[in-house]
């Protein structure tokens, strides 16, 4: 059978066979809020992970702050339940095309797939982001419908339109010969008639075991491709990834290959399967199982883990090239310092070294000065998702705006083209045609879906930075917007920034409420009532599209003539406040955003009127 094997018994062959049928590796695929994390956790609690004294908060998988937050999945994690004496491995991927260095790497470690819809809205186009992977994979799908219980939802309707996009992205026969559940994870059943709902997820379970294949074992020496890290503050770096064939032992010398063709020697210290939400030490890997390694030095995601003798490498792994870039500087604004506890350069540029470790589709660059570096990234929330995770932990920087990256492909200018899809209603469909258009879109398909209108644009990467604050504002908020990126194409002319110009402060200070008041008719404001700022610090939107410095640190001049009270009249209307993403889509290109762990402000780069005007030359006032 396997010919490192041959000193085996026959009855080692038997029990190896069994051990490989008795596993389950499957990734589940999913658009945001379609109840993907809801349904892992249900899993979690029916594959008895948890005793019954103990209560398991809702979203058990997403354990960072910043997904529990915003409801998507930005790193895939491993966790497995045990089913009828099989281990199922569940890998739980991210929805978002930003993050599809994640998604890539993730997949390789799966047999099968479990795509899940939402009852009503279907299958959505980052849902066809992932799909499209893993097909070209040749994974084996389950299709969940999930949400069967809402109103107007159909179940029927949306299993019909998963076959036709299945069959789009060039699915095989057998791919396309794939069971359907349908259920209410919230609720906890899964039934194969969404008419006739059960009292648990049972008929899932049952699905994967029928219809995910076990592991493929191929006869050769040992071969696993690092395909994540996990980090431990007493053990440093730890190998993840799924073991293809061969067994790996505790101290085991392997060959680590890299992706520059070097080999170097390793010798293995300890061995982890993943158990429940955790790991559980095992002494010996058998292919097909997920493991994670502690011992390997100088390792790097894409890297394979081969047999000491006869090392044989794994094909690398693709990973979907940048497409944006942002600079990344030190925070020297005159409120530096005051809330972070990690604000020099040296801080700045060994944490994204770390970063790099494990984000595959990020890239950093640095600058003519030392305080800068240029960061590369699949796009505005990719990167925003790295700059919010950093400012949780402690550290102060500023960021520029988001620049799309420009090649020359055979002698001609190329930037990133983006699929976008606008979910919207019928009768506010002009408007967004008009300002899609307006950012050199053009308009692919118009599909009606009972009083809503689906259209489908192509239109360059630089257009939709900043779209989506446009789009809401001039449809009421009505308007669901995704975007994915398709590839490089020819260059497609100037693209018009923001319109309006900005407010900006003349002193440092506190914003007063009467010179607030005053300037009200000049724009709307961003800064609260009493709040400190400094000068060169935008507080506010102008109605022009020119730059205005005010003074809204300015008192009312007192006199010894008798007031009527009627400054305590005074309607202010309240600042906006930005997001991260909305605040990094809004600046100008002679802006940064500055962030501390709990501040967020918006300053020109130039802090003084003179400097600016100085250098005004240099920033271009188009996208």
């Amino acid at each position: 059978m396997l010919n490192n094997y041959k000193k085996h018994s026959q009855a080692f062959y038997i029990s190896f066979y069994y051990l490989m049928q008795s596993i389950r590796n499957i990734a589940i695929i999913a658009h945001v809020d379609h109840g993907k994390t809801t349904l892992v956790d249900k899993m979690l609690v029916t594959g008895n992970l948890f005793k019954e004294h103990e209560r398991p908060g809702e979203l058990i998988m997403d354990n960072n702050d910043i997904e529990r937050e915003r409801g998507i999945t930005i790193l895939a994690k491993n966790v497995s339940i045990d089913y009828k004496g099989t281990k199922i491995n569940i890998i739980d991927t991210p929805g978002h095309a930003d993050f599809g260095g994640e998604v890539e790497r993730v997949l390789n470690m799966a047999d099968g797939v479990l795509l899940l819809v939402d009852a009503f809205e279907g299958a959505m186009p980052q849902t066809r982001f992932v799909l499209q992977k893993a097909i070209n994979l040749g994974l084996k799908p389950i299709v969940v419908v999930n949400k069967v219980d809402k109103l107007n939802c159909k179940p029927n309707e949306v299993q019909d339109q998963v076959f036709d996009l299945m069959f789009s992205l060039g699915a095989s026969e057998d791919q396309l010969d794939f069971p359907t559940i349908f259920g209410s994870a919230k609720n906890n059943w899964m039934s194969t008639d969404w008419e006739q709902p059960t009292d648990s997820i049972v008929p899932l379970l049952d699905a994967i075991m029928e219809t995910i294949p076990a592991p493929v074992i191929e006869e050769g020496t040992t071969q696993l491709q690092i395909t994540s890290l996990d980090y431990s503050t007493y053990i440093g770096r730890i190998a993840v990834g799924r073991l293809v064939r061969g067994t790996l032992n505790v101290g085991q010398t392997v060959s680590l290959m890299k992706r520059d063709d070097t080999i170097k020697k390793n010798k293995i210290k300890e061995l982890y399967v993943f158990e429940g939400l955790g790991k559980r030490k095992v002494e010996e890997i058998q292919a097909g199982d997920i493991c994670a390694i502690v011992g390997l030095e100088g390792f790097e995601i894409g890297d394979t883990v081969a047999d000491r003798d006869e090392p044989e490498a794994l094909p690398p792994i693709s990973i979907d090239e940048p497409t944006m870039s942002m600079v990344f500087t030190i925070n020297n604004s005159p409120f530096y310092g005051k809330e972070g506890k990690f604000v020099t350069s040296r801080h700045i540029r060994e944490r994204l070294e770390k970063e790099l470790e494990k984000n595959l589709a990020l890239r950093v660059e640095p600058t003519q000065s030392a305080d800068s570096f240029n960061v590369f990234g699949r796009g505005v929330l990719h990167l925003s998702v790295l700059i919010e995770t950093m400012r949780r932990e402690g550290y102060e920087l500023q960021v520029g705006q988001p620049q799309v990256i420009i090649k020359q492909i055979d002698g001609k200018k190329c930037e990133p083209i983006e699929e976008l899809t606008i979910d919207i209603p019928d009768h506010l469909s002009g408007k967004a045609i008009e300002l899609v258009t307006q950012r050199k879109g053009d308009l692919l398909e118009m599909n009606p879906k009972d009083d809503r209108t689906i259209l489908k644009f192509e239109m360059p990467s630089r257009g939709i930075i900043g779209l989506r604050n446009q789009l809401l504002t001039a449809t009421a908020g009505e308007a669901i917007m995704y975007h994915r990126f398709k590839a490089f194409e020819p260059f497609k002319g100037e693209i018009k920034g923001r319109q309006s110009g900005s407010l900006i402060s003349m002193e440092l200070g506190s914003a007063i409420p009467y010179s607030i008041n005053k300037l009200q008719d000049k724009g709307i404001f961003f800064v609260d009532q009493n709040e400190a700022i400094y000068e060169g610090q935008v507080v506010g939107e102008h109605t022009r599209g020119t730059d205005l410095v005010v003074n809204i640190t300015k008192t009312k001049q007192l006199t010894n003539m008798r007031s009527s009270g009627t400054d305590s009249k005074n309607k202010i209307a309240p600042p906006v406040k930005f997001s991260l993403e909305e605040a990094l889509e809004y600046i100008q290109a002679d802006e940064y955003v500055e962030l501390t762990p709990e501040s967020l402000r918006i300053r020109k780069i130039y802090l003084n009127e003179g400097e600016r005007k100085r250098n005004a030359k240099s920033f271009a006032t188009t996208v």
